[in-house]
């Protein structure tokens, strides 16, 4: 099977690789590009089996480029892999075969494999699909334990318990433990839903934090609060409908 991957993250490309390679022998990776267009040059010019796509990239966006592969009549299997899951109904339209969320999980890889594997032809949706729709708008999460971090061109594994505060930036989340930061994919709100709600608070749009880091909560001239952890003298922004959670502290 011969399989191309776009996504605007080279660690995300590497990653990605790594567990499709590790897989199985029979996934050979063709071409790795960077962004839409050059997506579309190479699904035109390789013609690959598969093709993982991501939604939001640089020039042409994976939708757009379904949409061109779909004019084109290029046949071609299409994974669309985001870090986002408000695209799901969007990707099965343009004819998905399946529809990864970030980070990516080995297990739920291995079955899109499978699925790819048993396709003779390019998919479109059916009752399996549609259920798969259903998961990805209304997921439902097991608590988070483990996290697959970035730092540099390392991937690390670390405790949930090892972590001090999230904090969105970007297109990345910034994990901050005692003596390092790292980076991931998940977006703020997802990591929220998977956290302990008695362990860790979200403060802010952007922040959250382990409780039992807390060292020191402040406000300023204005009344606007803010509180610092244990692991630097950063001060935390604190959201007016976050005050309530420092009542009885």
């Amino acid at each position: 099977m011969r399989i191309i991957i776009a996504d605007d993250e080279p660690l995300l490309r590497h990653h990605l690789g790594k567990l499709l390679e590790d897989i199985s022998p029979e996934l050979h990776i063709v071409a790795s590009v960077g962004d839409g267009t050059q997506a579309l040059e190479k699904i035109q010019s390789l013609q690959p089996d598969v093709v993982f796509l991501d939604i939001r990239m640089p020039g042409l966006d994976g939708l757009q480029v379904a949409s061109a592969l779909n004019k084109q009549n290029i046949q071609t299997n299409i994974v669309f892999v985001t870090a986002y899951d408000d695209h799901a109904i969007e990707a099965f339209e343009e004819g998905a075969i399946d529809y990864l969320v970030k980070p990516i999980d080995e297990t739920r890889l291995l079955k899109t494999t499978k699925r790819l594997q048993s396709a003779q032809h390019r998919s479109t949706p059916n009752d399996d699909l549609l259920d798969l729709i259903r998961q990805t708008q209304s997921p439902q999460f097991d608590s988070l334990t483990w996290l697959r971090v970035a730092k540099g061109e390392d991937i690390h594994l670390i405790h949930v318990d090892e972590v001090v505060l999230f904090k969105a930036e970007d297109k990345y989340v910034t994990v901050v433990t005692d003596d390092a930061e790292y980076i991931i994919r998940t977006p703020l709100r997802l990591l929220a839903q998977q956290l302990c709600g008695n362990t860790f608070w979200q403060i802010h749009r952007s922040v959250i934090v382990r409780v039992s880091a807390i060292s020191r909560v402040s406000k300023d001239d204005m009344g606007k609060m803010f509180v610092e952890t244990v692991a630097g003298n950063t001060r935390l922004p604190v959201s007016r409908s976050a005050h309530s959670l420092f009542k009885q502290m």
